[in-house]
C-alpha cells in the first residue's frame, strides 16, 4: 500500500468510511457492521477498501469466525472512535435536539465538506476570506454553509455589514469539530511510524521566559534520539498560548502553569519555582542584608505582560502602589536582561529562570513571595499524545529531574 501519500489523503477520507470502520471493529464482523449501518456488506466491504487504501495500511483480518482487527486496526481504531465521540459531544453540547440521540444522527447526515466549510469560516471570520483560503468562490462556500445549517436544523451563521459571520455557538462548534478532526490525522501520521515511514510532527506552545528556557535543551536531546523530527515552537503571551491550545494550534504548552485550574485543561506541575525580586549584580540594594518592599517602591520596574502570571504576581507585591515607575511591560527575556544590566532596574524572576538565564545578575534579600507558580506542561483535558508526543513530554520531565537535581547539589556545596 503506497506510504508517502498517507497524510495527503486525510481530507480525502469520508464520515460514513470512519463510522463503517469504526462498527467493524466494535463489532467483530462486517455482516454485523452492515446491518448497524443499513447497508449490504459488499458496500461495507468496499468502504472498508477505500479506507486502508486511503491510510495506507491493511486495518482487518478476514477469518471464518469474524472479522477482526490488526495491530494497525488497533491504532487507528484508538482515533476514530475518540474521533467519532468528540465529534458527537460538540453537538450535543451545540444544543441539537435529541440529546445524544439527536447527535448521532445528525452525525450521519453530516459530510466532511460542509463540517471543513464550518472550521474555516470560523477561523477566518466570514465566508469572503474562507473561500479563498479553502479555493472556493463565496457562492459555493455559502451554499456549503446553508446545507450544514439544514442538517443541523439550528442557526450558525448572520449577516453583519462586513460579510455573513458565525454565531457564538457556532465558533465553539467549529473548535470543538477541529479538535475531533486531528484525531484522525493523528491517527494516520501514528500508521505512517508504525511502518517507520514519517514521525509525528509536534506544535508546542513555549510560555515566556520559563517555556523558552526549557525547550531550548529539550530541543537538542530530541533531534539526537529522533534527526527526522519536525518541531515548530509557538511564541505567545500566557493568555495568547492557552487560547491557541484550546484551539488546537498547539498540541500542548511548556512553561508556567495556570495557577488557576480550568475545566478543559489539565496541568502537570514539574517543580515549584518561586519568583525572587532580581537585579543586577553590583545594584546597590545587594549591600543591604535585608530589603523592604518600602525599598523596592522607589525602584523603577521591568513587569510582565498584562494577563501573565508575573504581572499578577506584581500587583499583589505592591496593591495599590499606582506611583511604581514601571516604564517596560515585556516578556522577551533579551529586552529583559538588557535593560536590567545595564541599570538599576528590577524584575521579578523564577528561581528556573535565574539558574539558567541569570548571567550577571542576583536576587535580592527580599521574600518569600507568593504565590509560588510552577514549570510544567499544560494540555486539553483528555487529550491523547502520540508515541512522538510522549518521547517529547519524556525528555521534558528527565530535563527538569536533571534540574532538580543540580539545584539540589549548588545548595548543599554553598
Amino acid at each position: 500500500m503506497a506510504k508517502n501519500s498517507r497524510i495527503s489523503n486525510v481530507d480525502a477520507i469520508s464520515f460514513r468510511q470512519l463510522k463503517l470502520f469504526e462498527s467493524i471493529g466494535r463489532l467483530q464482523s462486517v455482516r454485523r457492521a452492515s446491518e448497524d449501518c443499513n447497508l449490504s456488506q459488499p458496500a461495507v466491504t468496499q468502504s472498508l477498501s477505500k479506507l486502508e487504501e486511503l491510510v495506507g495500511a491493511r486495518l482487518v483480518e478476514r477469518r471464518a469466525s469474524g472479522s477482526y482487527l490488526n495491530h494497525d486496526g488497533e491504532v487507528f481504531y484508538r482515533r476514530v472512535s475518540r474521533f467519532l465521540a468528540q465529534f458527537e459531544e460538540a453537538l450535543v453540547a451545540f444544543g441539537v435536539e435529541g440529546g445524544e440521540g439527536g447527535a448521532r444522527a445528525v452525525a450521519g447526515r453530516l459530510l466532511r465538506s460542509q463540517v471543513r466549510a464550518l472550521i474555516a469560516i470560523v477561523e477566518a471570520g466570514n465566508i469572503a476570506p474562507a473561500a479563498q483560503v479553502l479555493g472556493l468562490s463565496p457562492a459555493t462556500l455559502q451554499r456549503a454553509a446553508r446545507d450544514l445549517e439544514s442538517n443541523m436544523r439550528k442557526s450558525l451563521f448572520y449577516r453583519t455589514a462586513a460579510g455573513t459571520v458565525p454565531t457564538v455557538d457556532a465558533m465553539e462548534l467549529g473548535r470543538r469539530f477541529k479538535l475531533s478532526l486531528q484525531e484522525i490525522e493523528w491517527g494516520i501520521r501514528e500508521l505512517g511510524a508504525e511502518h517507520g515511514s514519517e514521525v509525528t510532527p509536534i506544535t508546542v506552545g513555549a510560555m515566556p521566559l520559563g517555556g523558552n528556557v526549557l525547550l531550548a535543551s529539550v530541543l537538542e536531546d530530541y533531534l539526537l534520539r529522533e534527526p527526522r523530527a519536525q518541531v515548530l515552537v509557538r511564541n505567545e503571551s500566557a493568555a495568547e498560548m492557552l487560547k491557541r491550545l484550546r484551539a488546537g494550534d498547539v498540541d500542548f504548552v511548556v512553561g508556567l502553569v495556570p495557577l488557576e485550574a480550568a475545566d478543559d485543561l489539565d496541568c502537570a506541575a514539574l517543580t515549584r519555582t518561586p519568583y525572587s525580586v532580581v537585579a543586577r549584580k553590583g545594584h546597590p540594594l545587594l549591600r543591604q542584608d535585608k530589603v523592604s518592599a518600602e525599598d523596592l517602591v522607589d525602584c523603577e520596574w521591568l513587569v510582565g505582560a498584562p494577563g501573565s502570571s508575573r504581572r499578577a504576581c506584581f500587583e499583589q507585591l505592591f496593591p495599590g502602589h499606582e506611583e511604581i515607575r514601571k516604564p517596560v511591560a515585556t516578556t522577551a527575556l533579551p529586552i529583559i536582561k538588557q535593560l536590567l544590566l545595564a541599570s538599576d532596574r528590577l524584575t521579578l524572576m523564577t528561581s528556573y529562570e535565574l539558574q539558567h538565564e541569570g548571567e550577571g545578575m542576583a536576587a535580592l534579600p527580599f521574600g518569600p513571595i507568593s504565590p509560588v507558580p510552577s514549570i510544567g506542561i499544560t494540555t486539553r483535558a483528555g487529550w491523547l499524545p502520540t508515541r512522538a508526543h510522549a518521547e517529547f513530554i519524556q525528555i521534558i520531565h528527565e530535563k527538569m529531574a536533571a534540574s532538580r537535581t543540580t539545584r539540589s547539589v549548588e545548595l548543599v556545596a554553598g
